[in-house]
């Protein structure tokens, strides 16, 4: 059973940071693009940044270019998303999501975790 399990999320001060962690089990981690979407209230869930499968690849949505960071470590079965420079504008839930040989982009994630709260205050 393939299991994606988000931590690190909380509340923070305008321009503050945060680092979000998605751990992988019941799958072959280094097989799998993964992304992170995020889904503020009220909004649909969209896209925030993803890696390739090989990690050769990084994608991220024009809002967080710059301040936002994906990576992973594939002898974890984690991936990461460092947060710098926060907004209120990123208030959101923070899901992570896995895709079998994909390119990174997170157009045909296939499992997700079950999110976590990002808050960050003004």
């Amino acid at each position: 059973q393939v299991q994606l399990v988000e931590s690190g999320g909380g509340l923070v001060q305008t321009g503050g940071s945060l680092k979000l962690s998605c751990e992988a089990s019941g799958l072959t981690f280094s097989r799998y693009a993964m992304a992170w979407f995020r889904q503020a209230p009220g909004k649909e869930r969209r896209f925030v940044a993803g890696i390739s499968w090989r990690e050769i690849h990084t994608y991220y949505t024009d809002t967080v270019k710059g301040r936002f960071t994906i990576s992973r470590d594939n002898a974890k079965s984690t991936v990461f998303l460092e947060m710098n420079n926060l907004k209120p504008e990123d208030t959101a839930i923070y899901y992570c999501s896995a895709e079998l040989w994909g390119s990174g982009r997170g157009t045909r994630s296939e499992f997700w975790g079950q999110g976590t709260q990002v808050t960050v205050d003004s």
